[in-house]
């Protein structure tokens, strides 16, 4: 699996997501997801550098220029309810895409375990299409996995991006394994997982910090 990494090098990214961090600045919900929302914007524009074009010429008042065409079909899709800011984001780039929806989330168990339950997708046909999942913790890397398997059913797309403010090495590692085609698009790095398997330091809840705090477990 091919991974974009943009941890550790200072850049709009880097920005943005040490305000993600910054508790002090969590507490505006407004703030945080804009700040996903432009993080999808600069990864929307990376991953268009990846995409296939072909050459057109376009007549102007004045004349005739060369330019660019694309030539791929683009899904975007995003798992609820973090990965919407993050979805919404892209789509301002890349208004031309298709746009697909994961209802995943954790089901915590007493004994400190989860499992993923998927309750709800939507989605386009996505064969031959370029497919960009978008999700803004990657932290073990079973919500990807869920939500990629159920879009089996959709069709098999022609390439894979994934997408993710802030990912966990333990994560990278298991979508790594799975997923070798794949293309991974990270802002940032942390190591360590606890014992809930929350990223550390992470950031905490993204979806709880973009819509405030749910009750369910």
């Amino acid at each position: 699996m091919k991974i974009h990494s943009f941890a550790g090098t200072a850049s709009a990214i880097s920005t943005i997501i040490r305000e993600m961090r910054d508790v002090n600045i969590q507490a505006d919900r407004f703030r945080f997801r804009s700040n996903l929302e432009k993080i999808g914007e600069l990864f929307a524009y990376e991953i268009s550098k990846q995409l296939r074009y072909k050459p057109v010429e376009v007549e102007t008042p004045l004349g005739f220029s060369k330019c660019y065409e694309l030539e791929d079909d683009v899904v975007i899709a995003g798992i609820l309810r973090a990965g919407l800011p993050m979805l919404n984001g892209m789509l301002r780039i890349m208004d031309y895409a298709e746009g697909a929806f994961i209802s995943a989330y954790r089901q915590h168990h007493k004994d400190g375990s989860f499992e993923v339950n998927l309750q709800y997708v939507t989605s386009p046909d996505i064969t031959g299409k370029v497919l960009i999942m978008v999700d803004p913790m990657l932290a073990t890397g079973s919500s990807i996995e869920t939500s990629l398997e159920a879009l089996k059913a959709c069709g098999e797309p022609s390439h894979i991006h994934i997408v993710s403010a802030i990912a966990s090495t333990p994560g990278i590692n298991y979508i790594n394994r799975l997923y070798k085609k794949a293309e991974l698009w990270i802002g940032a790095q942390d190591d360590e997982l606890t014992a809930r398997s929350y990223i550390v330091p992470g950031l905490g809840d993204a979806g709880d910090l973009s819509f405030g705090n749910k009750l369910q477990e």
